[in-house]
């Protein structure tokens, strides 16, 4: 990776978005849609923005929490938003919030939100460093604050509990 490729990026070069909609196959015995189907767009979305900012591979090594709000039902089109909140030398954490759209009412609803880590790695599959996140908006400041917040009580719980990451 090349000096240039470390230019600060702000959140908004890397968001990114997936949408799909929701057929029969993919609903359990409720009519409800499968969560391994959501998490399953939930890391492609995060993964485009993880990629996006660190300019090359990235890979999924955490999800910090996944919150199932309402269930999904088929027939509704979801739409899974990505969006780097916090980066650190190698690592890139991503908020994805999920609305399914019923197409029919045009009703919206926020079913679903989720954090994922993503380290950034090298031809050799070894941990790389990425460019700097370039905060712009108070949201932005906000996002980041947490996420760095986040990250602390991560690490103090895994030295508190003996455990290597």
């Amino acid at each position: 990776m090349t000096k240039t490729d470390l230019r600060p990026r702000t959140p908004e070069e890397s968001e990114a978005t997936v949408s799909e909609l929701m057929m029969p196959h993919q609903v359990n015995n409720l009519g409800h849609v499968f969560g391994g189907e959501i998490l399953s767009m939930v890391d492609r979305a995060a993964a485009v923005a993880a990629l996006r900012h660190a300019r090359g591979p990235a890979v999924t090594v955490s999800i910090d929490r996944v919150d199932f709000k309402e269930p999904i039902f088929a027939g509704e089109l979801v739409t899974c938003r990505a969006r780097v909140n916090y980066v650190g030398r190698t690592s890139i954490e991503v908020s994805v919030d999920v609305v399914a759209e019923n197409l029919m009412s045009g009703v919206k609803r926020d079913t679903n939100s989720c954090l994922l880590t993503f380290v950034a790695i090298d031809q050799n599959h070894r941990p790389t460093p990425v460019a700097p996140l370039k905060l712009e908006t108070p949201e932005d400041q906000r996002r980041h604050r947490e996420a760095q917040r986040r990250r602390e009580v991560r690490e103090q719980l895994d030295r508190e509990l003996g455990e290597q990451p």
